[in-house]
């Protein structure tokens, strides 16, 4: 954790690093709600580790990541390739893997998956996903009260809630969004 810290330190704005302190946290303690093994607290580790490491690319230069992702055979949409921030969660993974050795696969899509979700998501990545939303320093955001607490009574809730919130965000200000997003979305419509 320490060569990670260190890491995110050099890498990201202060601002960021304050915010994935705060996702790994919340992660942590969701973690402790939602283990679904309680002999074991290797599910809690990895929250944290997802958690610490979900936005490790998120300051990187935009061109840089297109060339991360190009020079390791990184698949991207053309919407991502547009807008490129959306490409911090596979750039993430891959610096999680290359950089820190991790090769669980379910800390790796909670990294990829952590902006726009994805259909049938693990516990653990729905947990990366609602944490970053949710998380202690996160400014206000319509329904956040309500969300935190949807987020330690029911993961899916949370899930459609936080979906909801995004989509209506983008379409009000008129911003493009992953058709992931989207897809998403439709999974958890019927929560």
């Amino acid at each position: 954790m320490k060569k990670i810290k260190k890491y995110l330190k050099k890498n990201l704005t202060k601002e960021r690093y304050q915010h994935t302190l705060g996702v790994a946290y919340t992660a942590t303690a969701m973690a402790m709600k939602y283990n679904p093994d309680t002999t074991n607290s290797d599910f809690i580790k990895k929250a944290e580790l997802a958690g610490l490491l979900h936005d490790c690319a998120k300051n990187m230069d935009n061109g840089k990541k297109i060339r991360i992702c190009d020079k390791n055979n990184i698949s991207y949409t053309s919407i991502e390739a547009e807008n490129t921030f959306l490409l911090h969660g596979k750039v993430g993974a891959h610096i999680a893997k290359s950089k820190f050795g991790i090769e669980d696969d379910d800390i790796l899509n909670a990294i990829i998956w952590h902006t726009t979700g994805r259909p049938e998501m693990s516990t653990l990545e729905k947990i990366i996903f609602i944490a970053d939303y949710i998380e202690p320093s996160r400014k206000p955001i319509p329904d956040l009260d309500y969300i935190r607490k949807l987020a330690f009574e029911d993961l899916d809730m949370a899930m459609r809630a936080i979906l909801v919130n995004t989509i209506n965000y983008l379409q009000k200000s008129n911003k493009p969004f992953d058709p992931m997003t989207q897809k998403t979305y439709d999974s958890y419509n019927n929560v």
